[in-house]
């Protein structure tokens, strides 16, 4: 996914200039890494980034950002924060990756079809793991991992090994996690024990009861200490 994106530099820093940033529809954000020795402060839409973040690739896009109108960088989205009521940009952090080296990044996983243990079997589609850690080239960062689950019948499922064939990615989680298998819909077993109880109670069975007081005749009565 090609994504373009503008931003201003800005010169004042705090609270105040923050929300003078958002007052005329722009969200304070940080570009670190590069020649930089520290971040560089930005202004930028909210908006868009609000976009990129929703995209099928979220945090894992890799952005042409272009700072004061120049030739633009790649860049990710390091980190940002979103208003706890309205859920709206408050700030957003990006950085400069190396483009020759590997980083680790979070995939969701995606499933398709219905699963031939669902359609003809009456089982469940139990969806187990829908992320997985992988280490990749940030140019090579897939948008999601993909799995056919129409063949899978009951008893069946698709282990993160089970996807290595000719992807570009290697994986950093164990690879013989369980992404999706198809199990068999469960019986409720019969309450025998309850059954048992009930029928006692209807035959007229009653708990012992422990009688204190008078003795039974031909019994001494019990002596006080």
């Amino acid at each position: 996914m090609d994504v373009t994106l503008a931003a201003a530099t800005r010169d004042g820093l705090g609270k105040n200039e923050a929300r003078r940033l958002r007052r005329s529809g722009r969200v304070p954000a940080v570009l670190y890494g590069g020649d930089s020795t520290g971040g560089v402060p930005l202004a930028v839409d909210p908006e868009e980034v609000h976009r990129i973040l929703h995209s099928e690739s979220g945090v894992n896009t890799l952005i042409a950002l272009s700072v004061d109108g120049g030739d633009s960088s790649q860049v990710m989205v390091r980190e940002f924060q979103l208003d706890p009521i309205g859920n709206t940009l408050l700030h957003v952090d990006f950085y400069r990756p190396a483009l020759d080296k590997v980083i680790t990044v979070t995939v969701p996983v995606m499933l398709a079809g219905e699963p031939a243990g669902v359609k003809q079997q009456g089982g469940l589609l139990d969806f187990v793991q829908r992320d997985v850690q992988v280490e990749c080239l940030p140019t090579e960062i897939p948008e999601h991992i993909h799995i056919d689950v129409s063949e899978l019948l009951i008893g069946q499922g698709v282990r993160l090994r089970d996807l290595l064939e000719g992807v570009s990615w290697t994986p950093v989680s164990e690879p013989e996690t369980l992404l999706v298998h198809v199990i068999a819909p469960k019986v409720e077993e019969e309450p025998e024990a309850e059954e048992a109880a009930a029928e006692a109670v209807e035959e007229g069975a009653q708990p012992e009861v422990i009688k204190k007081g008078k003795a039974e005749a031909g019994e001494e009565p019990a002596q006080s200490q």
